[in-house]
């Protein structure tokens, strides 16, 4: 079976080589009119079983001008020559040549599940109304419940965030505990809110209602029964009315509890009081 190679020389361009024997593997190295490549090899009625020798470094031959490439339509012994394949093959590891698309939904889920320590916290404060209760998640010591009327002072919430993704800490203004949920998913107060079981995910429900999932234990949420006390995590659902909140300002507290210019009533501001618009006088018209 002969060797059938498409021709390298397709547009016309002009190349000086060094002719090979019949039946011989020949090469020519390129010049200023190609790219910089190894070689270039030539096969003259050359069987398809004979194997090629790697090209040699110098050889002194006459020199040969070759404006086109036969017709790769030839067969048998006119077959001619033919140019076989040392075109430069296209190089991998070049930056951005033949690398995946970065995964940028699996970068959030690695980096949401660490906490940022580098990035500045934002930090809330507000309630949380209970919809089955009708009263305000407080915390009071290492118990944490749902019966705090509104301004109740163990019911004001310092709200900070962990990292992107919605995950925050909860803590009480005045017992300074963070909620916590226990292996047991019962809801404690702790002192430091630094483990994963301190760290919630709030998820906005259709509703409008908020629901907060633990950041350890995936479906385990924080729940209030209808008396106000906590409800097992094990048991809660997102869909459950125990699981649903709502944020309130704390009572008294304007829009705006990071800055404390922006708590200042509005007052006028002017150079004097404003008087009473004058008449306005026109000089009388001269008579003709």
């Amino acid at each position: 079976m002969l060797l059938s190679v498409r021709p390298a020389l397709e547009r016309g361009w002009e190349q000086q080589l060094d002719p090979a024997p019949e039946g011989t593997v020949g090469c020519a190295r390129r010049r200023a009119s190609f790219p910089a490549s190894p070689c270039i090899l030539l096969v003259h009625g050359l069987q398809s079983n004979t194997s090629a020798s790697p090209c040699p470094q110098r050889q002194s031959l006459s020199v040969q001008s070759i404006r086109s490439a036969p017709s790769s339509r030839l067969e048998g012994d006119q077959l001619g020559w033919r140019w076989l394949g040392a075109l430069p093959r296209p190089r991998t590891g070049w930056r951005g040549e033949n690398q995946p698309s970065p995964n940028f939904n699996q970068y959030v889920r690695d980096q949401g599940a660490m906490t940022d320590q580098l990035s500045r916290r934002q930090i809330r404060e507000y309630q949380l109304y209970s919809r089955t209760s009708g009263k305000h998640v407080q915390v009071n010591g290492k118990r944490i419940t749902a019966t705090a009327e509104d301004g109740n002072k163990f019911a004001k919430l310092i709200v900070e965030t962990d990292t992107f993704g919605s995950r925050v800490r909860i803590k009480g203004a005045e017992s300074e505990k963070y909620i916590c949920m226990s292996k047991r998913g019962k809801l404690i107060g702790k002192p430091n809110g630094k483990s994963k079981d301190c760290i919630f995910t709030e998820i906005v429900l259709e509703n409008n209602y908020t629901a907060f999932q633990n950041a350890r234990y995936e479906g385990w949420y924080m729940a209030f029964t209808r008396k106000g006390r906590p409800r097992k995590a094990s048991r809660s659902r997102q869909n459950q009315r125990e699981a649903h909140f709502i944020k309130r300002l704390y009572r008294g507290q304007l829009p705006f509890p990071n800055n404390a210019e922006r708590q200042k009533q509005f007052e006028f501001v002017g150079s004097s009081s404003p008087t009473r618009r004058t008449r306005r006088t026109r000089a009388p018209r001269p008579r003709t």
